[in-house]
């Protein structure tokens, strides 16, 4: 199969094409062919060695653990997928090496999903690790409820889009940060209020709006953004960062519930995804489309943060089975 891999931690020209043998999927795994693989930030950072001490790694590896494509095998034990069906997938591994910038992947099928009839496969590829991780991060960590109200940092970008239809969907207010000429998509996808955050203090523009705070903050900033959000907390809200843990300290000072989240493969939760986008409550991110063969540049403009949406690698042409 053809992949792309690195050999070392580096710089994005490190990234080679290379042919390598197909994995084959172990009990209860299943292998797709893939259709389109999702570019995440975390990507560049393996790229780069900045998680090498998080997780074991191994080359040659192939990054990558967002998946969109057709269940080409199935592993002993596997009953509720099928050959054929298309999928997608958050297919992190407890080691990294087989990563999604390749025409092949195994992944436990337990954290595979049935593709959301209405999207095509470049759309679903974006879908499970940013939607995961508004997902676990608005419901299993800071407990969003209907009547609560959320700032949501970097509403344009992949993970902030999802989390602004997830909170809206179930009856939360939602305001989220964005630069300006992203205010129309934050506020189509649900924001009630859209602060432009290189205009001036968000702090402020939150307080005028919400005097007496937000129950949530979602932080997928982190740094100076982070430490600055504190300030529009109710007393005894709570602060997720999906960037760096916040500090226990400060927590403690303003007297509100925060932590880290860093998303979990969950098939589960990606079923119920699908259901909120099939039913039309939740729709894709905008997607911008290239090559496998350009995964170095694509990595670059993730880096490089303003991608406003999210980047997808084209692997085989678009067709279900």
């Amino acid at each position: 199969m053809r992949a792309m891999v690195i050999e070392e931690f580096g710089s994005a020209d490190r990234l080679r094409f290379v042919e390598l043998p197909c994995p084959t999927p172990a009990p209860g795994e299943v292998l797709i062919e893939l259709r389109y693989a999702g570019v995440n930030p975390v990507d560049w950072q393996i790229r780069e060695g900045h998680l090498k001490e998080l997780f074991p790694h191994q080359f040659p590896l192939i990054p990558g653990w967002d998946a969109a494509g057709v269940v080409a095998a199935c592993g002993a034990g596997v009953r509720h997928l099928k050959v054929g069906e298309a999928v997608y997938a958050y297919c992190r591994k407890s080691l990294v090496k087989w990563g999604t910038y390749a025409e092949y992947v195994t992944v436990d099928a337990a954290a595979v999903a049935p593709m959301p009839a209405n999207l095509s496969f470049a759309q679903a590829a974006v879908i499970p690790l940013a939607g995961l991780t508004a997902y676990q991060s608005l419901f299993d960590f800071a407990r969003l409820t209907a009547g609560q109200s959320i700032l949501i940092h970097a509403g344009a970008g992949g993970v902030g889009s999802m989390a602004i239809q997830f909170a809206r969907h179930i009856g939360a207010t939602v305001i989220t940060t964005a630069s300006a000429r992203n205010h129309d998509y934050v506020r189509g996808l649900g924001a009630q209020q859209a602060i432009d955050y290189t205009a001036g203090d968000f702090v402020a523009a939150v307080k005028q709006q919400m005097p007496g705070g937000v129950d949530v903050v979602f932080d997928a900033i982190g740094g100076v953004t982070q430490r600055q959000s504190y300030e529009v907390l109710k007393p005894g809200g709570t602060l997720v960062s999906i960037v760096e843990p916040p500090s226990q300290q400060v927590m403690l000072q303003y007297n509100f519930h925060a932590g880290y989240v860093f998303v979990s493969p969950n098939g589960r939760q990606l079923h119920e995804i699908t259901r909120l986008i099939e039913a039309g409550a939740v729709k894709a991110p905008r997607i911008k489309e290239m090559h496998l063969k350009d995964a170095a540049k694509a990595q670059e403009l993730s880096r490089d943060g303003h991608v406003g949406g999210k980047l997808v690698l084209r692997i085989l042409d678009e067709k279900r089975g």
